[in-house]
């Protein structure tokens, strides 16, 4: 980050000052700056209604602080001199977890746990309207579906009460809220609460681009959710952590909803609630190795003696070809996490949870640059005592965020048991295939037209699929496949096709006679 951002306006004069005047000099600037917005959300909260009030104040609150905190921060949020490789014993195995085996009295350890899903998130990088957990991914179940089935199947097995929680944000929370009738007569409690709303800053002048606190009309793009850090302060906010702590809850899972591979792990929960050195973890981050995909992942790093999570976005840029090496580097965070409902609540009321903040800068539909501040939940793993990773195994991380995984998790592959994918036992090796659909495939609606039905891909390595494609009844993609359609030309690939190690270009039209 820039040590000083100047509204439009301010001359840059620090360079013709002493340091020291230099200083002094941006402090007043941050000051005005911090005054003027202080007015600006004032203005805004004028305009809430009575009962939109209280929560509005607590957002505008919680933005000020961040704001805050986003003017003092100078340069990368990181020393590269002070990353270390984490020491051996604060990432173990999951084979190691997994040793231990498991108690008799599991049903009692479930109880201990609450399930957290991250629903903020819409389902327009896919062409969909509304929430993304609201996407059909197999047999027409949707996200919430398989997790919703996850969580049943587990509180019928073990005869236990294990409640499921949905963190929307203020794009989904109505959709998904009308679809949860659905699930009234499922053994899983379901709760919901809300990510904050916090107002985008004009880039220029830092100033919140809203005017009032309506977000419809003019007002639509004024305002995001500030990330799935934003679950700290409003699970607290909410209520729903004392609720939980009250009935004796001591745990929560948390996870991404598109992720189909982070169902509840009886291994880790058992480690959890009876560590094999008496001495508790406060959280617990969920790591697996990189593979060339995944140069991008956050990873898991030891900074200043404590466990610390380091994005790529905080590297400075003369190291970031270092931070994607696989062989420094080899693991990345998936964003499963199991975090104490005790250390969550302490922490918060000391406001001791510590986040570094991401700039996302954003264009809005009229051109209007702005930014928006966020957080990372996994950021805050410094703040906690006693963090440990734990080296899971890939299938654990399972994210759907393109057709191309759609396709993945539809398929042969995998088989659905009570809400879980597992990788098929007929595939011969436990590696998922690169498949890279191109853009014409983007689209839910139009990735599905272009299957009759979903090709076997139980020997498949690698698909590349670009252009205007389209695949038959019952095709069988093999070994590496790549179709080319060039512009203005069409590839249909046949009903029953087999192919294998094969590339495809051209044009291949096949036509009813």
């Amino acid at each position: 980050m820039l040590s000083l951002r100047y509204p439009a306006g301010y001359p840059d004069l620090s360079k013709a000052m002493s340091q020291d005047g230099a200083s002094q000099f941006q402090e007043v600037i941050r000051q005005e700056l911090e005054l003027s917005v202080k007015k600006e959300l004032e203005k805004i909260l004028t305009t809430a209604s009575s009962h939109e009030f209280e929560h509005t104040k607590k957002d505008l609150d919680g933005f000020r602080k961040l704001f805050h905190r986003f003017l003092q921060e100078k340069g990368p949020s990181v020393d590269w001199g002070k990353i270390q490789r984490p020491p051996e014993d604060s990432i173990q195995p999951y084979e190691k977890i997994k040793a231990r085996g498991l108690p008799d009295n599991i049903s009692s350890v479930l109880n201990k746990l609450v399930v957290v899903k991250l629903n903020g998130g819409l389902g327009t990088s896919m062409g969909c309207k509304g929430p993304k957990s609201l996407i059909g991914v197999r047999n027409e179940n949707t996200f919430l579906d398989l997790t919703v089935q996850q969580i049943e199947h587990l509180n019928k097995t073990y005869n236990t009460d294990v409640p499921l929680v949905l963190m929307n944000s203020f794009n989904t929370d109505e959709d998904t809220k009308k679809i949860l009738q659905k699930y009234n007569h499922c053994r899983v409690k379901i709760y919901t609460f809300n990510q904050s709303r916090y107002p985008r800053i004009n880039k220029e002048s830092l100033l919140p681009v809203a005017k009032d606190v309506s977000y419809s009309g003019e007002n639509t793009e004024a305002w995001y959710p500030p990330g799935h850090g934003d679950i700290y302060a409003s699970f607290y906010n909410s209520g729903l952590l004392d609720t939980f702590i009250g009935e004796g809850k001591e745990y929560i899972f948390v996870s991404n909803i598109d992720n189909l591979g982070a169902t509840v792990d009886l291994y880790i929960l058992n480690h959890l609630m009876n560590p094999p050195n008496g001495k508790r973890c406060e959280f617990v981050m969920e790591v697996t190795n990189k593979t060339r995909a995944d140069v991008k992942g956050g990873t898991l790093t030891q900074y200043e003696g404590k466990l610390r999570l380091v994005e790529i976005a905080q590297v400075p840029k003369a190291h970031v070809d270092e931070f994607k090496s696989v062989s420094k580097f080899k693991i990345f965070n998936t964003n499963n996490l199991w975090i104490s409902l005790g250390a969550v609540k302490r922490l918060q009321e000391q406001n001791a949870i510590d986040m570094e903040i991401i700039v996302n800068p954003k264009t809005l539909d009229g051109g209007l640059n702005v930014i928006q501040l966020e957080t990372a939940v996994g950021a805050a793993i410094k703040s906690f005592e006693n963090s440990l990773g734990i080296n899971v195994p890939r299938s654990r991380f399972l994210p759907v965020k393109t057709t191309s995984d759609l396709l993945l998790v539809m398929s042969n592959l995998y088989s659905l048991n009570a809400g879980s994918l597992t990788m098929s036992e007929k595939r011969e090796f436990p590696t998922v295939p690169l498949v890279k659909l191109g853009s014409s495939f983007t689209k839910v609606q139009d990735y599905l037209r272009r299957f009759e039905s979903i090709p076997d891909m139980l020997e498949l390595d690698h698909l590349t699929v670009s252009g205007d494609v389209t695949f038959g009844k019952n095709v069988s993609l093999k070994g590496t496949v790549i179709i080319i359609a060039n512009h203005g030309d069409r590839i249909d690939i046949p009903p029953g096709a087999v192919l294998e190690n094969k590339i495809v270009s051209g044009n291949l039209r096949i036509l009813d006679h």
